[in-house]
């Protein structure tokens, strides 16, 4: 590909940059943070037209940490209190083989660069128990958070999946797998073959189609709100927040924004998204746009540390990850 055309394709479209760092910035930035404690509560989002987004409400970037390549999604696992970062090192559908997972201490620390090696274009992590689930091209892998060690690997690649791009997990332990169906052909052209769907594996590892449509609007970000019993779905390539029920043939439109969603958590009474079109992570719980982060150009599949309320955001094109605290 051609690495110039390419990224200068994909900042104009709000997509995924392809380049690669020559060299890794130094691995952190450790300086110290003051922790808070909250506990957190699943928003429910109401449905709402989209006025005029309001004011940011003051969060606040405690640390920037570099050292990654091409980063896509930020996790904390609450339990070893780590947060992972997925590293696509290179193109987002190269079968390369030079993707990792990274473990990051909540100082800013990288207390291990390439914890997990291997894989193509990670992108999406979900975790559950023990077990951290990440998505990969057309593959889902599994892998044991505590050491790194594989457990499970489940191709979706009969199923026809283009672009697996983010997960969440169900109470019943069931996995639901965005498929943004975007490819890029030899010159850095975006193309959209689709279909858009998100596919579901069960327990029992099978793997159905859960949604499909264009509706879905190249889906993106998907995460569990446990209190509306739903899923909250964002479009990258629309500009809706939906929410969808497994059995629902369609999702329903929540709120509307700028678009080019990436990311999107439930943080306490928020409901946080990512957003590619205009450098932000705002809020939509109550249907309205509000700007709670601003100026972090090509924010990705953004984390969420509820100990702390931090929001954990993958600078996609910047090889960086930032922390920022909620007020």
């Amino acid at each position: 590909m051609k690495t110039t055309l390419l990224c200068l394709l994909i900042v104009a479209l709000g997509a995924a940059c392809l380049q690669r760092a020559d060299r890794a910035p130094p691995a952190s930035d450790t300086s110290a943070v003051r922790e808070t404690t909250a506990t957190p509560s699943p928003a429910t989002p109401a449905p709402a037209a989209a006025p005029a987004a309001a004011p940011a409400p003051g969060a606040t970037k405690l640390a920037v940490v570099e050292g990654f390549l091409t980063p896509e999604s930020v996790l904390h696992d609450p339990v070893q209190d780590i947060y992972f970062v997925s590293n696509i090192n290179g193109g987002p559908t190269a079968k390369d083989n030079n993707g990792f997972i990274s473990r990051v201490r909540p100082d800013g620390a990288v207390e291990n660069l390439k914890f997990i090696e291997g894989g193509h274009a990670p992108k999406g992590l979900a975790i559950r128990g023990d077990t951290l689930w990440v998505a990969d091209i057309d593959m889902v892998r599994s892998f044991d958070a505590k050491t790194g060690a594989p457990r499970d690997s489940v191709s979706l690649a009969g199923l026809g999946a283009v672009f697996l791009n983010d997960i969440a997990i169900a109470q019943t332990g069931a996995l639901y797998i965005t498929d943004t169906g975007i490819r890029f052909d030899d010159v850095g052209n975006m193309l959209h073959p689709g279909p858009d769907r998100i596919f579901r594996i069960g327990s029992d590892r099978q793997v159905t189609v859960a949604v499909r449509g264009d509706t879905l609007g190249r889906p993106n970000g998907i995460t569990l709100d446990s209190v509306g019993k739903r899923f909250i779905v964002v479009q990258f390539g629309g500009r809706s927040v939906l929410a969808w029920k497994p059995g629902d043939k369609a999702p329903s439109v929540i709120a509307k924004g700028p678009g080019g969603f990436d990311g999107v958590e439930i943080a306490g009474s928020r409901l946080l998204v990512s957003s590619w079109t205009d450098s932000t992570v705002s809020s939509y719980e109550t249907g309205q746009e509000v700007k709670v982060i601003t100026g972090v150009p090509s924010p990705a599949d953004i984390g969420y540390d509820a100990k702390r309320k931090r929001v954990l955001i993958p600078v996609f094109s910047g090889n960086r990850v930032e922390i920022w605290q909620l007020p």
